[in-house]
């Protein structure tokens, strides 16, 4: 790992900031007519990030160029406390100008395993290809603690080399049905940020960053994107042990 690819910021708001100025940019770098494409995770530390630019950096961003798409989702109502989706809205979607026909959610309510047919043909008709694979122009990934990314859990890391685009998976741990991007949609988007904060995720971190010992075992450590755009964005309570 690079260490330029390695930002580490005091606050979580710092961190914030430095991933919307980078989204900024792209959002006013494109031709006119063309769309930027993003793909949301859950987790705390993107909801710190929606509700900074709800607060601060709305006006920052060409809303008209994005597109908003989702890398995994659980397998609730849109309604639901627990779906991503309904984290986005409340934090940042009803904040910001940006039309329903950019906004392409997985509905956690339907069938999972014909939601994330569905939803590998939406992505699939949207975004523009590489190898014959939907490339993204951003990717977010949170960590877990155990290692896993998206909805990729260690007992399912078979699932990070699937042929399809989204699959369908659960939480081993609660049972709960879910919905999540493929390795072979995140290793094809042209950046990818790793978003972690927090003390409880600092030995995962130095797991994989550093490589230690059982580290090929974790779904996150397959994500290596081919553009060779990785970027982890930690708080100094995640990059403790670096």
């Amino acid at each position: 790992m690079r260490k330029k690819n390695i930002h580490i910021f005091s606050t979580s708001q710092n961190l914030a900031a430095f991933f919307t100025r980078n989204l900024a940019v792209l959002s006013h770098s494109l031709p006119e007519g063309t769309k930027t494409s993003v793909a949301l995770s859950g987790g705390s530390t993107p909801r710190d990030i929606f509700q900074y630019i709800s607060q601060n950096a709305v006006d920052s961003i060409n809303w008209d160029s994005i597109q908003l798409f989702w890398g995994d989702e659980r397998c609730v109502p849109p309604n639901h406390e627990e779906s991503n989706y309904k984290m986005t809205l409340d934090t940042l979607l009803v904040n910001i100008p940006l039309e329903s026909s950019g906004i392409f959610r997985i509905k956690g309510e339907n069938n999972p395993i014909e939601e994330a047919e569905r939803y590998s043909s939406v992505v699939s008709g949207l975004l523009p290809k590489h190898k014959y694979t939907p490339a993204f122009d951003m990717v977010l990934l949170g960590l877990g603690e155990d290692g896993h990314t998206a909805s990729i859990f260690p007992p399912y890391i078979q699932l990070f080399d699937s042929k399809n685009l989204f699959a369908s998976t659960q939480n081993p741990y609660t049972g709960q049905k879910r919905i999540t991007a493929t390795g072979r949609v995140i290793n094809n988007a042209k950046q990818v940020f790793f978003l972690v904060t927090g003390a409880s995720k600092a030995e995962m971190v130095a797991r994989l960053i550093k490589k230690q010992e059982g580290y090929e075992n974790l779904p996150a450590s397959k994500v290596m994107p081919e553009s060779k755009n990785l970027l982890w964005l930690l708080d100094e309570q995640a990059a403790a042990l670096l």
